[in-house]
């Protein structure tokens, strides 16, 4: 009995697999990589004995593909217990297999799954997870560990789940199909395929199809209706499914009941191209008027268009033109019927079809006197914001239009708009996020050359400090922000490659991400607590879900910098070159060196003050030459520019400081 009792305790936990997912989020390495570093010149070789790792092995492939240092270790134990118990309970494997190590083979494909994989082939890991005897079958106390694990998972979602667990036995007995009091393998893939409460609560994402429903599991804070049974939601959260795209609204029960389809994105042939048309949704518009007679609409009674955003009641939307403007919005939107469905076989082709993650090769068909907006969002900024502003984005515009900088990177969606002449970007992360999204574009050869907006999920957010976008999204309507962008104007920004050149090429050591500097380059202290902060937030990332908490991070270890003054002794390190002449570094107490591109610097800081009124004035007048001494120069820098300058749009009423109006040059002496 102490035996199950302490293989049970050993066993991976449904939480813990929901833990590790958002570790992969987080992680950039693919599992072909990782693999590469367990071959005969690879740096985990010695981790191998032959086809099998050890657990100090087993370790090393986490740290590597989870991209963090300091895993957590019981994650990592539970982990390694999980594979040696499938090779030791499989009949070809047991006898081979030393209970010190598991098969690299097991490891690497388990990862690849979670990577790739189906959701059928996630849901039967998930189940052997839950067959805790291995007979094949789940029965009825293995049904109820379920529940209650899905109950904790469920917990630490963030769920309200005082009416979950009735929800859950009604979906798990739909399961026994044949009624033998057990659920099969084949039954808990198939109900579980057709189960959306299911998919959302294990977080697997299905492909989606134009047409269907992107679920996500919501509490209303005011009364709404199911559109399925049309009954209210009930319950101290009002918890339901809402599809991000529409809007669309059902009980967890109701989800399977064949609801109404959701938005196209997009038309199925040329032919439709260029025929705008209202696309009407029924109910939950309580808080709104009819825009046409005025009058507030009340519970199903109403209809909103999902493309225009206008409410109607139900008779009033039937003497409503059938032909949609795309609302207040319309410079930003790509509409659905801009966008067509091209045959792959068709030997046409050009450089403007894009075979998308569903597998549907489209191309644009430019609308005139718009400027479509093409957004990038980075869900792991700004905490939770990321997430929340990429669903507001996909419900506001086309969602085919909106990219998930997690998927993909930046390339998809630049290929997709590569060859519109009249687009804008609208980025949003922090300065990090805006540096990849701009390297992708010089590395993209695009025809033209966009405008980039910046909307600052970060934590510092200088970049957009400068352009005058503020300091940190606030939750401000996204509507007013898109309405700014149509007024703002755009500048030129000169960005400078660095060259990183080590003493010993043979000696190891971090790669260096960009070349490119956008807002400023620094070694030291700074570099110091940035690093300390990335390392943590790897290791932990759900504890940094909001720019204040975030904040606060920077602030405890740049207390402890300040404390263990680790950098005291940095010009004892390095040298530094104006010209070719080294700088007398000695009378100097130097603890870090900053190339600095704009004004603005850890989070908010000018270095140079804040322009008085009598500087402002400078901008408009002749540029002026700036000669420095090296006795005052703080900050140098040797460089090239990157190519082209790139345009940035800064918000209406922007006026550009002094420092970007000037040109500076060094003496010969220095």
């Amino acid at each position: 009995m102490s035996t199950s009792t302490d293989d049970e305790a050993k066993d991976l936990r449904p939480l813990e697999f929901i833990q590790l997912q958002q570790y992969m989020e987080y992680s950039s390495m693919k599992v072909e990589d990782v693999m590469q570093e367990f071959d005969s010149d690879g740096k985990l070789f010695q981790c191998r004995q032959g086809e099998q790792i050890t657990e100090e092995g087993f370790v090393q492939f986490l740290k590597t593909y989870l991209e963090v240092k300091d895993i957590p270790m019981d994650l990592c134990q539970r982990l390694f217990y999980s594979f040696q118990k499938c090779a030791h309970n499989g009949q070809s494997t047991a006898a081979q297999t030393p209970k010190s190590t598991v098969f690299l083979k097991d490891v690497s494909c388990y990862f690849s799954l979670l990577e790739d994989g189906q959701p059928a082939d996630k849901l039967e890991y998930t189940f052997k997870l839950y067959d805790k005897d291995g007979n094949g079958v789940l029965d009825s106390t293995e049904v109820d560990r379920i529940i209650t694990q899905m109950m904790k998972a469920a917990e630490y979602l963030g769920w309200d789940v005082t009416e979950l667990r009735p929800v859950l036995e009604d979906m798990l007995a739909a399961f026994d199909v044949d009624s033998s009091g057990t659920v099969s393998l084949e039954e808990w893939v198939q109900g579980g395929m057709n189960n959306t409460p299911l998919l959302v609560l294990l977080g697997l994402k299905v492909t989606q199809r134009d047409g269907q429903h992107l679920w996500r599991m919501k509490n209303f804070k005011r009364p709404v209706y199911c559109n399925v049974c049309q009954s209210m939601l009930l319950g101290l959260y009002r918890q339901g499914l809402c599809c991000i795209y529409c809007k669309y609204i059902v009980h967890s029960r109701c989800a399977n009941q064949n609801p109404a389809p959701c938005l196209n994105t997009y038309v199925k042939s040329k032919q439709d191209v260029g025929v705008p048309v209202h696309s009407w949704a029924s109910g939950n518009d309580t808080s709104g008027r009819c825009e046409r007679c005025q009058n507030k609409i009340k519970s199903l009674s109403g209809k909103h268009c999902v493309r225009c955003h206008i409410m109607r009641h139900d008779d009033c939307a039937s003497k409503e033109p059938s032909e949609c403007s795309c609302g207040p919005l319309r410079d930003h939107v790509l509409p659905h019927w801009a966008i067509y469905s091209v045959i792959k076989e068709n030997s046409k082709i050009t450089d403007m079809q894009n075979s998308m993650a569903d597998g549907q090769v489209l191309q644009i068909m430019p609308v005139p006197d718009t400027h479509p907006l093409l957004v990038f969002v980075n869900p792991k900024s700004g905490g939770k914001q990321g997430k929340r502003v990429l669903r507001k984005f996909q419900h506001l515009l086309n969602p085919r239009q909106v990219f998930n900088l997690c998927n993909g990177g930046p390339g998809p969606g630049l290929n997709f708009f590569k060859d519109l002449k009249d687009y804008r970007i609208l980025v949003c992360g922090g300065d990090g996020t805006v540096g990849w999204v701009l390297d992708a574009i010089d590395k993209a050869n695009l025809p033209v050359c966009p405008p980039v907006v910046v909307l600052p999920l970060g934590t510092g957010n200088d970049l957009a400090r400068c352009l005058r976008w503020g300091g940190g999204y606030d939750g401000m309507d996204l509507s007013l922000i898109l309405k700014e962008i149509e007024v703002s104007s755009c500048i030129l920004m000169d960005r400078w490659s660095i060259q990183v050149i080590p003493e010993d090429s043979k000696e190891e050591g971090d790669q260096v991400p960009y070349e490119i500097i956008n807002n400023y380059f620094s070694i030291g202290v700074d570099a110091s607590i940035a690093h300390r902060f990335h390392v943590m937030r790897e290791k932990h990332p759900q504890k940094f879900n909001s720019r204040i908490k975030n904040k606060l991070r920077y602030f405890e270890f740049a207390t402890s910098e300040t404390i263990s003054a680790s950098c005291k002794k940095l010009k004892e390190c390095l040298t530094v070159e104006c010209c070719g002449t080294p700088l007398d570094l000695s009378s100097r107490s130097l603890e870090g060196i900053a190339v600095v591109n704009i004004p603005s610097i850890h989070g908010g800081s000018n270095l140079w003050g804040e322009p008085k009124k009598s500087d402002k004035d400078l901008a408009d007048q002749k540029p002026q030459e700036v000669v420095l001494d090296h006795n005052d120069l703080k900050f140098s820098s040797q460089g090239q520019r990157s190519g082209c300058p790139c345009r940035l749009m800064v918000s209406p009423g922007y006026s550009p400081p002094a420092q970007s109006t000037s040109r500076t040059r060094t003496r010969q002496t220095c």
